[in-house]
């Protein structure tokens, strides 16, 4: 509950009434018109108890947000994770801090749900800064001429047209589970979000007749278009830029998205095309404990200890320090917290004065978006000594963020 003018204003999950004020709401904030045939689509997926909002005195909607159940991988681990989504508020309702009130409320929900981390699409990187939200996954896009591929390349397998979800998803978890912030698609996402457009549909098969590489694409005004792929392994990948380049008699360009590390420039004869690193998702930790608890840390010889100090001015339940023994085997035990002088204690006594401090923004980019401890600190974003650092730098794995999704 908020308050506006001394009254109290409810925060709460949506109901099944009150769909056509959402997608009201939605249309007005995005600038967009829901057709008809797909207004129905919409009614029938509608999960009110994902939606939240905040009314008025006399129960109209005047800011909602979507809050989606995920799982994503982290370190090869699959963690819970709240999706934040549609983001909107009412013109007359702006500025009175709504929005900042149902962020906050959703890291609430998410800790009392086990989803440890959270993740959004931004408007607006700076506005969602201030909430503790931080720039975790860039994405490269290519766009470049069929000219630039090799006329004939070798590849063994073969490639057919396949839409079975089994297969799919096999092939998207073999790839998806190297990366941090992928996606664990259910059966639901797979149908509604990904199988639904028009584009073609191929799977390629190695010699042996095993499902390794995958690709949903569409070729438009000679132009190909790639909008969903995954592979296996390296043969894969080759198989299909194998298969692109022989769309050389009905596109001239080839547009597609792929992880910020990835090589296949180098092995082209002329590297030199259009590849642009772009900012795409932001992440937060929900609940620091609730995390280190479950994030694979890397292993080690021998156990090792750190107090690790967070300031997190929305979520107090993270703001404090952080008494951690890392084990042998990668796994972390939270022996303790201590809040800020005046917030009381969470936990263990003091501690004394931590080895390590940084912000939450900070410390969801270490963790989750591969900024790597050193790199912190002599940006300034993380105050460590040089034991600190090396300790976190040993045992936090590195992984490239990615994600094939939107929502």
């Amino acid at each position: 509950m908020e308050t506006k003018g001394g009254n109290v204003l409810p925060i709460r999950q949506l109901r099944v009434g009150e769909f056509e004020e959402r997608i009201a709401l939605s249309e007005f904030a995005f600038q967009m018109k829901v057709p008809k045939e797909r207004l129905e689509q919409e009614r029938e997926h509608f999960r009110p108890d994902d939606h939240w909002g905040v009314f008025d005195e006399d129960g109209r909607l005047l800011s909602a947000l979507i809050l989606i159940p995920f799982e994503c991988w982290i370190q090869g681990k699959p963690v819970r994770m709240g999706g934040i989504a549609g983001v909107a508020t009412w013109p007359e309702a702006r500025r009175n801090g709504w929005v900042a009130k149902l962020l906050a409320h959703s890291l609430a929900v998410m800790r009392e749900r086990g989803q440890t981390i959270g993740m959004l699409h931004p408007f607006a990187f700076t506005f969602y800064r201030k909430f503790g939200w931080e720039l975790t996954i860039e994405r490269k896009s290519y766009v470049l001429d069929m000219a630039l591929l090799p006329k004939r390349i070798h590849a063994s397998g073969r490639i057919e047209r396949c839409g079975d979800l089994e297969t799919l998803n096999w092939i998207y978890e073999a790839a998806a589970s190297r990366y941090n912030g992928t996606l664990l698609r259910t059966e639901s996402w797979w149908r509604q979000k990904v199988l639904s457009g028009p584009e073609l549909k191929v799977v390629w098969r190695n010699e042996a007749g095993e499902a390794q590489g995958y690709m949903l694409y569409e070729v438009q005004n000679r132009l190909l278009k790639v909008r969903d792929w995954a592979y296996a392994n390296g043969e894969a990948q080759a198989a299909l830029w194998s298969f692109i380049a022989q769309h050389d008699s009905m596109a001239d360009r080839i547009e597609l998205t792929v992880p910020v590390d990835d090589a296949m420039p180098f092995l082209l004869p002329d590297p030199r095309f259009k590849q642009e690193i772009v900012p795409y998702f932001m992440s937060r930790i929900a609940d620091v404990a609730g995390l280190f608890a479950r994030y694979p840390f890397a292993a080690a010889d021998a156990e090792e200890r750190l107090t690790l100090a967070v300031r997190d001015e929305q979520a107090p339940w993270n703001n404090g320090r952080f008494r951690m023994v890392f084990g042998t085997g990668g796994t972390a035990t939270v022996l303790g917290t201590h809040a800020p002088e005046g917030a009381g204690d969470t936990g263990a006594d003091s501690f004394g004065e931590p080895e390590a401090s940084c912000d939450i923004r900070a410390l969801t980019a270490m963790l989750l978006g591969n900024r790597r401890p050193l790199w912190l600190r002599e940006a300034g974003l993380l105050q460590a000594d040089e034991a600190a650092v090396a300790l976190l730098e040993r045992r936090i794995p590195k992984r490239t963020p990615y994600l094939m999704d939107f929502f």
